[in-house]
């Protein structure tokens, strides 16, 4: 647990969890409202296959605090749906967040991370390494958004396909 800040101090929403692992310059651009994602044919994929995805879940896109927005409420469990696995560390991180912000708020859920157009499901646990690796991240998030210019290009796999490739590459 955090012995030395807050989780109040610090919590933030979901999408900002996921980019830090996805690109630490993209989550400083969301910060200040430089959003690309809706001209995103992927973007757009990705939140069609949510939308259509498990329609007869009863509890679906549940928005806590205005920060945190879970695609699917169980009993017992909350879902994530994601287009690809590709980014599967950063979707894991997010919804690691959720359980963790939950834990927070009095609430144990385990977590799922479903993958419709490939037919997969992940289970997530918040473990004690998990709820440190969460805390961490949270941390690192808020060093990124003090950063008086966005942190440095840097050439991944996958910024081809991103949002902000125009942006940071153009």
């Amino acid at each position: 647990m955090l012995d030395t800040v807050d989780f109040q101090s610090i919590k933030t929403t979901g999408i900002k969890v996921n980019y830090l692992y996805v690109c630490e310059r993209k989550l400083w651009l969301f910060d200040r409202g430089i959003q690309m994602e809706s001209k995103s044919d992927k973007v757009l994929m990705g939140k069609l296959i949510g939308e259509s995805s498990y329609p007869r879940e009863q509890k679906r896109e549940m928005l806590i605090d205005n920060l945190i927005n879970i695609d699917i409420v169980g009993d017992d469990e909350v879902r994530e749906v994601k287009y690809s696995n590709r980014m599967h560390h950063a979707d894991r991180i997010q919804l690691l967040y959720y359980l963790y912000y939950l834990k927070q708020l009095g609430i144990e859920k385990r977590g799922i991370i479903n993958y419709p157009k490939m037919r997969k499901r992940e289970e997530v646990v918040l473990t004690p390494e998990a709820e440190r690796e969460v805390e961490n991240a949270l941390m690192r998030v808020q060093e990124i958004l003090n950063l008086d210019k966005p942190p440095q290009l840097q050439r991944k796999l996958y910024c081809s396909k991103c949002a902000y490739y125009e942006f940071c590459w153009g």
